[in-house]
């Protein structure tokens, strides 16, 4: 049972994941976890999609930090404009400009056009791919047999009429999906099993005043996928693949898809 002065809060869930419980709290938690399977399996997943997304993005955070970025250089790089006072000027202008810009595109329900929108749809993507992949106990929100009633979901939602595509002939067998959450709204996430329990998502997202842009390669630490923008949606395909693989997934996916706008 919880502390009746100081219950228990999703904040101290989060605290004890990350090792930042204060000493007093942690039995606390433990006899409330212990009370509770319910939300003890939903912490077990949590610590489970935080070990995922460490893994995944590993190899970048052991890279060393770039030159450019050190302390030194950068005190170097302050000393520099501030002696030339028109630089200083165009400089400030050019942050505001782009920090300005910035700022808007990344506000929720704003979203950026052209090369800008492909890489946040592919940062959706693969983040919602990193953290649904890695759970073997639900990876799905409905499986494989609610195939219909998640297309019918999905399709609400988006306000797009979007099915699951039939990747059987590449040897992936269709396991389920889910309505995942992003900054620009709800998207829709298919999750496919293939050799070697090699998992594949398919992600869709709508991006009405993105433009249409051709499939494009993209690459995040250890994980690729193609993406690509039709008729004001963004489409992502994304595995640990080869990139001609990938590829040529992609492609057969967006003929699959293209059939049902």
């Amino acid at each position: 049972m919880s502390d009746p002065v100081h219950p228990i809060a999703e904040e101290d869930l989060h605290a004890g994941i990350d090792g930042q419980l204060a000493a007093d709290r942690q039995p606390i938690v433990s006899r409330y976890l212990q009370d509770h399977p319910d939300i003890a399996r939903k912490v077990a997943a949590w610590r489970e999609q935080r070990d995922a997304l460490r893994a995944a993005f590993a190899a970048i955070a052991a890279e060393p930090i770039p030159s450019r970025l050190l302390m030194d250089r950068l005190l170097q790089h302050r000393i520099t404009r501030r002696s030339v006072i028109w630089r200083m000027a165009a400089s400030a202008l050019l942050a505001f400009g782009l920090g300005g810009a910035a700022g808007w595109f990344l506000r929720p329900g704003v979203q950026p056009p052209g090369t800008a929108a492909i890489t946040l749809l592919a940062q959706q993507a693969v983040s919602n791919h990193v953290v649904y992949t890695a759970d073997r106990r639900r990876p799905t929100e409905l499986g494989a047999q609610q195939r219909d009633d998640l297309a019918r979901w999905v399709s609400n939602r988006l306000n797009h009429q979007v099915v699951p595509p039939d990747l059987s002939a590449d040897g992936f067998s269709y396991m389920g999906g889910r309505l995942a959450a992003t900054p620009d709204g709800p998207a829709g996430l298919f999750m496919y099993d293939g050799p070697q329990s090699v998992r594949l998502t398919v992600f869709v997202l709508p991006l009405k005043t993105a433009g249409e842009k051709p499939i494009q390669r993209v690459d995040f630490a250890d994980v690729d996928g193609c993406a690509w923008i039709d008729k004001g949606i963004g489409y992502a395909v994304v595995g640990k693949l080869p990139p001609s693989e990938l590829r040529r997934i992609a492609e057969g996916v967006r003929q699959q898809l293209s059939r049902t706008t």
